[in-house]
């Protein structure tokens, strides 16, 4: 199974439009939301996939935002979301406090870790744990990406919005 994994998209949404229509090419069947959409309107492009979200730093509006996540039937899971899919386990956080990232990613619980938050694409290795940022896909007039994980392959690999 393919779970994209994108994280600030503070407002973007041309950025956020093309994720989408990668996403949908690549059939990915999950897609994880690291934090800071910003404003509630840019959790509409996302409208039709499956979207679980959780909340970041710049996430200002959060009652309109979650309920922009129910007029898209999406799932808003607060600051942490801790789920299994295909045997793997997973705890996403938007990694806004250093320490929590590093101590999820080292606690030995989960076999992947996710934050966003730093907006580097980060890939790593620790011990059974693969701790995956997948940059901004803003960008910030740099290089705007996403991840997408391959949970047959264990693998990641990350995606260019252009």
């Amino acid at each position: 199974m393919k779970i994209a994994i994108i994280s600030d998209t503070h407002d973007h949404v041309p950025h956020i439009q093309k994720a989408v229509e990668l996403i949908k090419k690549e059939e990915a069947r999950l897609v994880i939301h690291a934090g800071d959409f910003c404003s509630p309107f840019a959790v509409l492009p996302f409208k039709g996939l499956n979207l679980v979200g959780i909340f970041g730093n710049n996430d200002g509006d959060v009652y309109r935002i979650m309920d922009k996540f129910g007029d898209i039937n999406a799932t808003h899971a607060g600051e942490l979301l801790d789920f299994k899919e295909d045997g793997i386990h997973f705890a996403v956080y938007h990694g806004t406090q250093p320490g929590i990232t590093d101590a999820l990613v080292k606690c030995g619980t989960y076999d992947v870790v996710i934050a966003g938050h730093t907006h580097e694409k980060v890939l790593e290795n620790n011990g059974k744990t693969i701790f995956i940022n997948p940059g901004t896909a803003h960008g910030f007039g740099k290089e705007a990406t996403f991840a997408l994980f391959d949970t047959a392959a264990r693998k990641a690999e990350f995606i260019t919005i252009e």
